[in-house]
């Protein structure tokens, strides 16, 4: 069996990518290793230390899937998700709209509501004042 790296290298990728574990640290380390990025990421994480970087989006969120976008509405909706799956082709825009208009009709909803007997899903009360 070949070694790839020697316990010094090991050492030294575990120290460097341990004080700083960004991207720019493994191009460092494979220059100076004269390795691959994709290899010195591969013994970093057979090591046990690498972090894989976590996208998020222009505005710093985690993403969203338009699937876990229907799969929240059915869940609001009280329906299966299956019978709805077709939304995922909308834009995902109005399907953000949809949901969060939905959990915000949701949490802001009287606790004292009563669904009428025999009713399944989402029922909203209206009341006239």
């Amino acid at each position: 069996m070949s070694v790839n790296y020697t316990e010094e290298q090991v050492s030294l990728m575990i120290e460097q990518y341990e004080n700083e574990p960004t991207r720019e640290t493994v191009e460092n380390l494979a220059g100076k290793l004269n390795k691959s990025i994709k290899s010195i990421i591969g013994k970093l994480s057979r090591e046990g230390v690498y972090k894989k970087t976590v996208y998020k989006t222009k505005t710093g969120e985690t993403p969203i899937t338009k699937k876990e976008l229907v799969e929240e509405l059915a869940d609001y909706l009280d329906i299966s998700y299956i019978s709805i799956a077709g939304l995922e082709k909308s834009p995902k825009a109005d399907l953000n709209y949809l949901v969060s208009t939905v959990r915000e009709g949701v949490h802001n909803a009287q606790e004292s509501w009563e669904r009428p007997e025999g009713t399944t899903g989402l029922f909203i009360e209206t009341r006239s004042e």
